[in-house]
């Protein structure tokens, strides 16, 4: 540890201080009261969900497509769930409004257990930035919906991309007016720590039941099991 000095936290939101999957499957059952969209009807809807995300933020930061915040992208994602799930289960069959109400549920997501609790902690004793490709507006509702305790919350849309573009963890590095070193990035996701590691930040993985977990390559600073053991490891009383 005496070689990990640090002024300031960036965390991650989606899947590591929230759980995402959670959220979007109560959402898409909402499509249908009845059971028929209960167990793997849903995990097949939430993957069509988890996939067209990943595609068109791929796509942007790519420079394929031209940007939108994740906003657009949500209601996308739920406008093809909605159809999916209407073909499937015709009591799914979704209007505008069941479909802009699916797209929300991207904003009304729980956090973890230990979420709540062990940011009061570390924002004791550090800075926290939260750092979301959640858009401006997502990301309030989102801060405000699962109680996160935030001295600055940043969204990838004041950069017009989205993680891993280096673009968006220079958000938090200008922000914090630090050396990229002095600012440790908390994330479940392995691949979001190597965007940060590559623009110098110094990184900690959090596990989560549903992050990208580290391969055998990646070498991170900090290994934690929740954000109580991140605290222990940083010092933090």
């Amino acid at each position: 540890m005496a070689e990990l000095t640090i002024d300031a936290v960036v965390f991650d939101v989606l899947g590591t201080l929230v759980d995402e999957p959670a959220g979007l499957r109560t959402g898409i059952r909402s499509l249908d009261p009845s059971s028929a969209l209960d167990g793997p009807g849903t995990e097949r809807l939430l993957l069509l969900w988890q996939r067209h995300i990943e595609r068109e933020q791929r796509r942007i930061v790519d420079g394929d497509r031209p940007y939108l915040p994740s906003d657009a992208l949500d209601r996308e994602a739920a406008e093809v769930v909605a159809r999916a799930a209407g073909a499937e289960v015709p009591a799914a069959m979704a209007g505008p409004d069941a479909v802009e109400s699916l797209a929300r549920a991207a904003r009304r997501l729980p956090p973890w257990p230990d979420t709540v609790a062990g940011l009061a902690r570390l924002a004791e004793h550090f800075p926290l930035i939260g750092l979301s490709n959640a858009s401006r507006t997502a990301l309030l509702e989102l801060n405000a919906h699962a109680g996160l305790r935030w001295h600055q919350a940043l969204s990838a849309e004041d950069a017009r991309t989205y993680k891993p573009d280096p673009a968006v963890y220079r958000l938090a590095v200008t922000v914090a007016g630090l050396p990229p070193d002095r600012l440790l990035m908390v994330a479940a996701h392995a691949w979001d720590l190597r965007g940060a590691q590559a623009l110098g930040l110094r990184t900690a993985y959090v596990a989560r039941p549903v992050g990208d977990p580290p391969t055998s390559s990646d070498r991170f600073d900090l290994y934690a099991e929740d954000l109580a053991d991140l605290a222990d490891q940083l010092g933090v009383s």
